[in-house]
Order: C-alpha cells, then sequence, then structure tokens
C-alpha cells in the first residue's frame, strides 16, 4: 500500500508549511489515473496523522473523472481505470484529466 507513504509524505508536506499551527482542514485532488486510492489515502490521513498539529483534522478529497481524447476517431470520452482505450478501440488516445494528485489548500485554525 503506497498510499501509506504519499499520506506520510503530504503530512510533512502540510507539516513544512504550517509549523505548529493547528490544521483544521486539508483539501485534495486525487484523479482516478493517479495510480492513488482516496479511501486508502483517509484511511492512513488518521494514522499518520496522529499526535501532530493535524490530529483530527478532516480531509477532503476531490475526485474529478479521468477524461480522454481519441486521436483516431475524435471522441471525447470517461475513463475510469487504466485501461486506456477508447470505445471504438483505439488506443492512441490524449489524456484530459484524471492524473492529479495535488493538495489544493489548507486551512487552519
Amino acid at each position: 500500500m503506497h498510499e501509506l507513504s504519499i499520506t506520510q509524505s503530504l503530512v510533512d508536506a502540510v507539516l513544512d508549511r504550517t509549523g505548529e499551527r493547528t490544521v483544521t482542514v486539508v483539501n485534495l485532488r486525487i484523479g482516478p489515473l493517479s495510480g492513488v486510492l482516496a479511501d486508502a489515502m483517509r484511511f492512513c490521513f488518521d494514522i499518520v496523522s496522529a499526535d501532530t498539529p493535524l490530529a483530527g483534522a478532516q480531509l477532503r478529497i476531490d475526485e474529478p473523472r479521468g477524461l480522454a481524447h481519441c486521436k483516431k476517431c475524435g471522441e471525447q470520452f470517461e475513463l475510469t481505470d487504466l485501461i486506456m482505450l477508447c470505445p471504438c478501440g483505439s488506443a492512441d488516445v490524449e489524456v484530459l484529466s484524471g492524473r492529479e494528485l495535488m493538495v489544493l489548500s489548507v486551512e487552519v485554525a
């Protein structure tokens, strides 16, 4: 479960910016094509943030849709997993969104 190390890095990055101030909310964006499971990060966040100024903070995760454009037929379609095939059967696609893994904002008390 690599989400544990990613969550630890997230907590470390937030602490680097906020110091000892109490953090109340962390807003993330995790796309379905990022390879990171949002539910696993939610689980890990409570464990990793314990005994830090982030303890008890709310983790809000925006989960945008994965979208791609087919270079063969020109259609735009949704991607729900890492199998990047257009409904027409072409694998010549450009990913438009869904790979995001970012901190959007942090709220402190």
